[in-house]
């Protein structure tokens, strides 16, 4: 009996594959490229795309990490789809997927995924096979630590970023959304929706503050528009980058992007997320 982590050599996968074998579980990296997993960990080549190809994997499994990856809308669908019927052929001990910071819990928000989406798609059609949990973090601190976003605040001292000053966010980081996928993963008591973020939300000067603290010397936050950050990322992301600013033109219609506290990891779990300083220090930025 093992765990399977789907994008084990990925942000989001990398973390959720160290803390459970940390932990001395059995696991198995689900990738496109075996290779490119660690030596000493198991890996298995898998076509995200494809039940059989998943479903193969899938049997006789304590539980399965699954996240869809950034992409066109219909390949996002058909990764959904596979998934489900791969879940549905195998039946795995039980799903935990992450929601890739996709608001899926607060359906009285504008932002609330769409029935129909590829993320409730895969998250109603799982549910119905398999106990699941769903990890909903809304922004992933590691944005932050984008070139275009960092080397300021370490040259200039000035945190740019494409909201509001004023505006909360419930930030996380990939680290603590591991944490709170490892503890689902091994606690089958637990199922729904999990929201991981700060409670407060933290807004820009706070970010600069933990910035200033770890970086010694005085940053301060300012606001840019969703269009100057996508000048900024489209060298980086190239056509990818359209999404993203079109997201952050969302959020700026919004007053926050916060977690409630009712399914927080928080109230759920027991879990916080780390501070900003401690999450610097913790990747020694």
């Amino acid at each position: 009996m093992a765990y399977i982590v789907h994008g084990a050599t990925g942000a989001q996968g990398s973390p959720v594959l160290a803390s459970l074998t940390t932990a001395g579980h059995t696991v198995v990296a689900a990738v496109r490229n075996p290779d490119a997993v660690a030596d000493g960990v198991p890996a298995i080549a898998v076509d995200l795309a494809s039940a059989d190809s998943l479903a193969s994997v899938y049997e006789r499994t304590d539980g399965v990490f699954v996240h869809l990856p950034m992409g066109a809308p219909e390949a996002a669908a058909a990764q959904a789809r596979a998934v489900i019927e791969a879940v549905d052929r195998a039946r795995p001990g039980r799903v935990v997927i992450s929601t890739s910071g996709q608001i899926v819990d607060q359906s009285d928000s504008p932002l609330q995924a769409a029935a129909d989406s590829p993320i409730m798609t895969l998250i109603d059609g799982v549910s119905s096979s398999v106990p699941t949990a769903v990890v909903a973090p809304r922004l992933y601190l590691e944005n932050l630590l984008l070139p275009v976003v960092l080397t300021p605040a370490r040259e200039e001292g000035v945190l740019r970023y494409p909201l509001p000053a004023s505006y909360p966010v419930s930030w996380s980081s990939h680290l603590d959304v591991a944490d709170v996928v490892a503890r689902l993963l091994t606690d089958a008591s637990i199922t729904g929706t999990v929201a991981v973020g700060h409670r407060p939300g933290l807004t820009g000067p706070d970010l600069a503050v933990a910035f200033s603290t770890h970086l010694g010397r005085e940053i301060s936050f300012e606001a840019i528009t969703p269009e100057a950050f996508g000048d900024l990322i489209t060298p980086l992301f190239g056509p990818a980058a359209e999404p993203v600013v079109d997201l952050y033109r969302a959020l700026n219609a919004q007053d926050g992007n916060t977690i409630a506290e009712g399914n927080s990891a928080q109230e759920r779990l027991g879990l916080a997320p780390r501070p900003v300083k401690q999450w610097l220090e913790d990747l020694a930025v």
